[in-house]
């Protein structure tokens, strides 16, 4: 059975609407144990586990702007490490 601390148990609206807003750490004994957030962030979390950084599986649309993109001259001495 789940226990959840009386202070949790007292302010749980105060919490759950926080957590709209922000992520809560829950701690255990002094170690983070839990992290409460909203969906909306737990479901970005997801998609964001989920991403490539493969250029060859990049979209092509991001690839077209990579290939388009210009160096700003101060980073130019940048080129000769290649």
């Amino acid at each position: 059975m789940l226990q959840v601390s009386l202070e949790f148990q007292q302010k749980s609206s105060e919490y759950l609407d926080l957590a709209q807003r922000e992520p809560i750490e829950i701690t255990r004994l002094g170690r983070s144990a839990l992290v409460l957030t909203s969906a909306a962030h737990y479901e970005w979390l997801e998609a964001a586990a989920k991403r490539t950084h493969r250029t060859a599986e990049a979209a092509s649309v991001v690839i077209a702007a990579v290939e388009g993109a210009e160096m700003d001259p101060e980073h130019e001495h940048l080129n000769e490490l290649t």
